[in-house]
């Protein structure tokens, strides 16, 4: 067991980060972010901010020594960086389980292998790879390979005359094209495995049903349906991963069953309910999943819970109108303390209570909707 004061890393400084980091200070540990903006959410609460590239020698060398155990808030560092790290010291989860869930091509086929249930799909890296793939099944969707996320590096492709066209305007770089399936919901599970501590090795969150706007996730309500289909695909891949830390699994829900969209090696943004409304938050998790602490009890502390992300857009007209969103006891307000609002990026969330999902997730709409009320 890793336990206080040690020393937790973690590589990347966005919110995700700054709750780990905060979690962790309040169990007694220190705490060094790697990032290199200046500014950012998690350096500005942490023991120590190295200012540098995720992949800069001496940052990381430091990390290692000063560190008992390392983490990411993100799936895309530098490869070459956790292998400097874990030369050094502990990485949770493992460079293994982040460079499969960093490329969709490769997160694709380890799914396959192991016999997850994904959506058909093609691997695009070159001209021939786009003239095999325009036999498929379409309409489908084209996504890069790396990096890409809230809705970004994704082209729908309705016909295969489109492809190449697709192809070259993400920039001929590696991609994936798979099939658009009719969905009737996505879903998400977040768990989190410890082979380190005795007793329980795996627990996981209520179920979340999540519903996207534009690529990015609008709405997150708890409990959601079908959990032990998903439960259970999860499991299986975090075993098939031999996953440390906490572990996030995308799914869709099809009039033929789950499917797996994506896997996110760290706490996620549907699960950021868990702050307020359960009895332990994911990012409390993460810090006992890679201590090798005994993991903590993921029960709701109440009948149901919604999240509503407040994206850049609500700034608008101005600075919302907080006093309006908080003027109901059961919300409770996050924001994350970045400086510039964008349209699209995460600036908080809020998370509130209710006697059932429905009846939650009407009200984080209403009290969201509420900020921009005209102030009296």
């Amino acid at each position: 067991m890793i336990v206080p004061p040690a020393t937790l890393g973690i590589l990347g400084g966005g919110q995700l980060g700054r709750y780990f980091v905060l979690a962790a200070r309040t169990m007694g540990y220190r705490t060094i972010v790697l990032e290199p903006d200046p500014g950012s959410p998690a350096g500005a609460v942490s023991d120590v901010h190295l200012v540098a590239a995720y992949d800069d020698v001496d940052a990381l060398d430091r990390m290692a020594r000063e560190c008992a155990v390392v983490t990411t808030e993100f799936e895309n560092p530098p490869a070459a960086a956790l292998t400097r790290l874990a030369a050094g010291t502990t990485v949770h989860p493992s460079p293994h389980a982040i460079a499969v869930t960093q490329d969709r091509r490769r997160e694709k086929r380890f799914l396959a292998a192991a016999g997850i249930p994904v959506a058909p799909f093609e691997v695009i890296e070159d001209d021939e790879d786009v003239r095999r793939a325009t036999g498929g099944v379409f309409p489908a969707i084209l996504k890069t390979a790396r990096m890409g996320y809230d809705g970004k590096g994704q082209i729908v492709v309705r016909a295969p005359d489109e492809l190449a066209g697709a192809w070259a305007a993400l920039g001929r770089v590696p991609a994936v094209l798979e099939e658009r399936l009719a969905l009737r919901g996505e879903l998400s599970v977040i768990l989190a495995r410890n082979l380190l501590a005795p007793g329980e090795s795996l627990v996981a969150y209520p179920l979340c049903a999540n519903i996207h706007r534009n690529g990015i996730l609008d709405v997150t309500v708890v409990p959601g349906p079908y959990a032990i289909e998903a439960y259970t695909i999860a499991e299986r891949i975090a075993d098939a991963l031999d996953y440390v830390g906490v572990l996030a699994v995308e799914l869709f829900l099809t009039d033929d069953g789950i499917v797996v969209n994506e896997v996110a090696p760290r706490p996620h943004n549907s699960g950021h309910w868990t702050l307020d409304l359960s009895a332990t938050s994911q990012f409390e998790q993460q810090v006992r999943a890679i201590c090798g602490l005994a993991l903590g009890d993921t029960s709701l502390t109440v009948e149901a819970a919604a999240m509503a992300n407040l994206l850049g857009e609500e700034w608008a007209d101005g600075e919302p109108r907080w006093e309006h969103a908080l003027d109901h006891p059961a919300v409770k307000l996050h924001l994350y303390g970045k400086a510039e609002p964008r349209p699209g990026r995460k600036m908080g969330h809020i998370t509130v209570a209710g006697a059932t999902p429905a009846t939650a997730e009407a009200l984080a709409r209403r009290q969201r909707t509420a900020l921009r009320a005209p102030s009296p």
